[in-house]
C-alpha cells in the first residue's frame, strides 16, 4: 500500500508541475488567442481542478496496480497508450466542437500523452513485481 500511495503522490506532483509548464507557459499565447472561451481567472475552480487531478492521478495508479504485469516496458507503453488515448479525446475531441486553435489541440494531445509517459516511467520505478520467497 505504501508504493501505491507514493505512485499516487508522484503522478499527482508530476502533472502538476508538467501542467504549469504546458499549460501556464508553452500554451499561454495560445489560451489567450480564445480568451473568450474561458471563465474570467477569478471565476476557475482551481480547488475542484485539484480534485479532478488526484482522482486521475488514484485511477491511473489503480488500473496499473491492479491490472498490469509489473515491468518498466509495460509502465511506460501503460503511460503511452494511456496517454495517446487520453489525449486524442482531450485534444482532437475538444478541437472538433469547440472553437480552439488548432496548435491547442496539438498542444493539449501532445502534453497529454507527455504526461502520461513521465507517469508511467514513475510507476516503473515505484511499483514493482514483488519478489517471490521460496
Amino acid at each position: 500500500m505504501k508504493k501505491f500511495i507514493l505512485a499516487v503522490v508522484a503522478v499527482f506532483v508530476a502533472w502538476g508541475i508538467l501542467d504549469m509548464i504546458i499549460h501556464g507557459l508553452i500554451l499561454e499565447p495560445l489560451y489567450q488567442q480564445s480568451a473568450q472561451l474561458w471563465r474570467p481567472e477569478g471565476e476557475m475552480m482551481m480547488g475542484l481542478m485539484y480534485i479532478v487531478s488526484l482522482l486521475s492521478s488514484i485511477f491511473f495508479v489503480w488500473i496499473y496496480y491492479a491490472l498490469i504485469n509489473k515491468s518498466m516496458k509495460n509502465a511506460l507503453l501503460y503511460g503511452l497508450f494511456y496517454g495517446l488515448a487520453t489525449g486524442i479525446s482531450m485534444g482532437y475531441g475538444t478541437y472538433s466542437f469547440m472553437p480552439i486553435p488548432y496548435l491547442l489541440a496539438l498542444g493539449w494531445f501532445l502534453g497529454t500523452v507527455l504526461e502520461t509517459v513521465v507517469a508511467g516511467a514513475l510507476l516503473g520505478w515505484i511499483i514493482k513485481e514483488e519478489e517471490k520467497k521460496e
